[in-house]
Parts: C-alpha cells; sequence; structure tokens
C-alpha cells in the first residue's frame, strides 16, 4: 500500500512539474508576444563610439579631404553673386589635398546656377556643357540632347539607345564535293600542299606518305619508311624539303630530290602529333604525347629548345613570323603562346574547358582560332585577348583551315564540315559527306583539312580511307546580287520556270 500510494504522489508530483513548466514558458510568451519581432533601441552612445571606430578604420585616409556639397537643400543660396562665384569656383577646381578634378552633379549646377547673375549663368553652362559633350564624344556614349534655361532652369537630358543589331555576315558562295580520292589503306591523318600548288601529300595509319596530283587527283608517288601512322607532314618552301612525323616517335626529313630519307630527330620520348615549319627560319616544331613541343635546327639536327609546361598531350603546334612565333593546344584544355627565342611560356590561355586538339592562323588578319570539343574560339594575338566563340559544331573537332577571303572550316569527328564567316562567326553552310562505298557509317570522320595555295580548293583527310576535294560551287549567286541586277533575278526565274515545265 505504501508502494502504491508512493507511485501516486511520484506521479502526480511529475505532472505538476511538466505542468508548472509549462505555464511558465505559456506567460513568458504571452509576457513578451507583443515585442516579438521588434528591433532592440538604439543606444546612441554605442552607436557614436560605433561610426568613429568606421571612419577611423575605414575612411582615415580620405577624412582630411574637403567635403563636396550639393544639391539644393544642401548649397546655401548665397546672395552676392561673389559669394556665389567663389563656392562655384570651389567645387569645380582641383584641390589642394587630393589634386584631382570634380565635376558638380546636376543638382550642383542648379544651385549654383541660382546665386549667379544672368551673365555668369549663361556662361559657365556653355562651359559646363561643352565639357559634358566632349566626354561623351570621346567615351563613344549615346547622343545627349540638353538645354540650360537662362533664369536658372535645370538641363534635360534624354537617352537615346539603339537596340543591339547582329552583324552582317558576308555572303560566301557555298561548297560542293568535287572529287573522291582513294588509295589509302588506313585513315588519312594528315595533309599538305606544296608551295607552288602543283602537288599535296597525305600521310596516313597505313603507315605510308602519298603524294597526289592536285589537278587530276593521280597518284605521282609513294613513301614508306615509318613504322606507325603518320601523324603530320609538311612541305617546305625554303629547300626542296618534306618532313613527317609519327606515333612511332620519329621525325624524319625526306629529300624530294631523292625520295629518300636524310635526316632523323631524335628526342620525343612518345608518340609524335603533330609538326610545323617556320614561314622564315631554318627551324622545325613538333609537339608530342610526352607533353613538349620541341625546336629543331633543321640542318644540325640539335634540338633547340624543349617547350615545357603542358600536362597533358601537346596535340597541335602552329608557327608563325610575328610574336609570339610558336602556338601550341593540349589535351590539357590550354593554348600556350610562346618566346622562342627563350623557349619560356608568354602566355597561358584557359577558356577552354575541353582538350584543344587544332589551331588555326589567320592568313591576314593577327588573329587565330582553337577548335575543342566544347566550342571553336577566337583569339587576338599578341596575348590571346579572347574575341568570340563559335558554338554549334557540336563533336569532337579534329581540323581547322582558314582562308583569306574569310572562311573557316571546322572538320569533326563525326564526319560533318562547318563552313563559318570569320569576322561575325556565322555558321554559313554544313556539309556531311556520304563515306566511301564498302565503309561503315562510323567511319565518317574529318582528322585534317587545308586549303591549297589558291584558295579555290579545299581537301579533307577522312576516316573513310579516302581525300575528297571540295570547291565553291559557280553557279551560286547571292541575293544581294540578284536583287541589284534585275537581269541576273530575270535570268534565274526563267531558268527555274524551265526546269518545272521541262
Amino acid at each position: 500500500l505504501f508502494l502504491r500510494r508512493w507511485c501516486v504522489v511520484r506521479d502526480v508530483q511529475k505532472h505538476s512539474v511538466h505542468t508548472l513548466v509549462f505555464r511558465s514558458l505559456k506567460r513568458t510568451h504571452d509576457m513578451f508576444v507583443s515585442d516579438h519581432a521588434k528591433s532592440i533601441p538604439l543606444d546612441e552612445q554605442s552607436h557614436h563610439m560605433k561610426m568613429g571606430v568606421k571612419l577611423k578604420t575605414e575612411y582615415e585616409a580620405v577624412l582630411h579631404m574637403p567635403v563636396l556639397k550639393e544639391g539644393k537643400d544642401r548649397v546655401p543660396q548665397l546672395s552676392s553673386s561673389l559669394q556665389g562665384h567663389q563656392t562655384y569656383t570651389q567645387a569645380v577646381a582641383l584641390t589642394a589635398d587630393t589634386k584631382m578634378h570634380r565635376n558638380p552633379s546636376e543638382g550642383g549646377v542648379h544651385s549654383m546656377a541660382l546665386a549667379l547673375p544672368p551673365s555668369q549663368v549663361r556662361q559657365e553652362a556653355s562651359r559646363t556643357a561643352a565639357s559634358v559633350a566632349e566626354i561623351h564624344r570621346h567615351v563613344g556614349g549615346a547622343e545627349r540632347s540638353g538645354s540650360l534655361m537662362e533664369g536658372g532652369g535645370t538641363r534635360n537630358s534624354a537617352l537615346s539607345r539603339r537596340a543591339p543589331t547582329m552583324p552582317k555576315p558576308q555572303w560566301h558562295p557555298p561548297w560542293k564535293l568535287f572529287r573522291v580520292i582513294s588509295g589509302h589503306l588506313g585513315w588519312v591523318r594528315s595533309i599538305a600542299v606544296e608551295p607552288g600548288n602543283q602537288w599535296f601529300v597525305t600521310g596516313s595509319a597505313d603507315r605510308t606518305i602519298k603524294i597526289w596530283d592536285l589537278a587530276s587527283g593521280k597518284l605521282k608517288l609513294s613513301l614508306t619508311g615509318h613504322i606507325s601512322t603518320v601523324r603530320g607532314v609538311a612541305v617546305s618552301n625554303r629547300s626542296p624539303y618534306l618532313f613527317s612525323c609519327g606515333e612511332d616517335k620519329q621525325v624524319k626529313c625526306w629529300d624530294l630530290e631523292y625520295n629518300k630519307v636524310i635526316r632523323h630527330y631524335h628526342g620525343h620520348l612518345s608518340a609524335v602529333y603533330d609538326l610545323d615549319l617556320h614561314p622564315t627560319i631554318d627551324v622545325l616544331m613538333t609537339c608530342s604525347r610526352d607533353a613538349t613541343a620541341r625546336v629543331w635546327d633543321i640542318r644540325t639536327k640539335a634540338n633547340v629548345h624543349t617547350l615545357t609546361g603542358h600536362t597533358n598531350t601537346v596535340a597541335t603546334v602552329r608557327c608563325q613570323a610575328a610574336e609570339p612565333q610558336v602556338v601550341t593546344g593540349s589535351h590539357d584544355s590550354t593554348i600556350r603562346l610562346w618566346d622562342l627565342v627563350a623557349g619560356k611560356t608568354r602566355a597561358t590561355l584557359t577558356n577552354h574547358k575541353k582538350s584543344v586538339r587544332t589551331l588555326a592562323l589567320h592568313p591576314r588578319q593577327y588573329t587565330f582560332a582553337s577548335g575543342s570539343a566544347d566550342n571553336i574560339k577566337q583569339w587576338m594575338f599578341p596575348d590571346g585577348n579572347f574575341i568570340q566563340n563559335l558554338s554549334g559544331h557540336n563533336a569532337i573537332i579534329n581540323t581547322l583551315a582558314v582562308n583569306s577571303d574569310g572562311v573557316l572550316v571546322s572538320g569533326a569527328d563525326n564526319g560533318t564540315i562547318h563552313m563559318w564567316d570569320w569576322r561575325t562567326g556565322y555558321n554559313f553552310q554544313r556539309i556531311h559527306a556520304a563515306v566511301q562505298p564498302g565503309s561503315l557509317d562510323s567511319e565518317s570522320g574529318i582528322f585534317a583539312c587545308v586549303f591549297d595555295h589558291s584558295e579555290s580548293r579545299l581537301i579533307t583527310a577522312e576516316a573513310d580511307k579516302t581525300i575528297k576535294v571540295y570547291k565553291e560551287d559557280d553557279t551560286a549567286v547571292s541575293l544581294t546580287l540578284m536583287l541589284k541586277d534585275p537581269c541576273v533575278f530575270v535570268n534565274i526565274m526563267l531558268m527555274c520556270y524551265l526546269i518545272l515545265v521541262f
């Protein structure tokens, strides 16, 4: 019985404590419910102390400068014209402490004008308007119109904006397939056209180098010597030499008078992916899977520089006579501009997010383009300033080529070719040529493309073991020409009518 009563009392007390706590919380809540979410009243002394500390720590460097008071309600309207002139002069003059020109705002000009006589108002207004117009003209701002009333009126400014317009692309005739050349037994990986524009050379995965007649497309010569895929070929315009590189780590120099290898350039530790010749000096550049690019003296075979800095395969290298003389693109998604004399990096461009597999230098402008799986980017020499993106070729870009007419060609892993207007980045044509009969559709890849020296032919190296030659469509006429010349328009319409009728 005692234990039972003790348990009951314990339960009652526990329940009572719980109830009391709950009631206490409820009373506390009811007591402060009216002040819920109210801010704490500002303590003046604490606020002044806080602002003083903030002023000292953050604005101590400018506390000594004079305060420029502007606005109608802040500047006292002076009765005498002399005092008003002195105040206005102080507002626009160079201060002794800052030595920096301070132009008055609109409100300051208006309030100062109230204190000046009418003649001085006109004089100061014309001077202020002239300075503002000068600023607008220099910075290329939009047209603004303003007038200052003689009796101290305000200057009304109107901002006229033009809607942004897309730049108009230049018209280029479309390109069409002209010839398909077969002969290689493997992927065609590289192309180069000789300086005389009589023949071109290709390197293939069948380990051979073939020389073709440009006019007829017939095979002239086959060179064997590489023991793996030939990844790069280049023809010298300074000597009768052909250079080649491949996945066998070899870089060869061929004498085209004897059709034999006369020099080897040893040094790369892995497959050599690309090479290029300097246009003005006897120097050869190569790039490799060993994450380096090497500079070779053609005659002595000496390794002049080893350009290190990339952290992955260097897939492409380009040379030019102007600085920077060497540009490389890598699978580490960066582009490097090199100082050829010092053998060091001038600039590193990190805008791409995927491997940079190809570069193309514009033949006339001081610009270049880079191709990657994310997009094509245009850059300005010498510092590599970004110009614009060319988006829309949603594939792995293996090759780029540009001619002096401003046509940029991009070839991709899926066999598509896109034609771009260089200046505006407008994609004016897309080509997907059929693969060679007997090949799989998956073998429609573009590995290399190049314009011949007349820029009237585009040669592509493809994964279906063929070389395709494209030319401009001579029958294409721009809409602008049709509208300008009524005879052309009438002739075209007549031809269309005859085709439909007959």
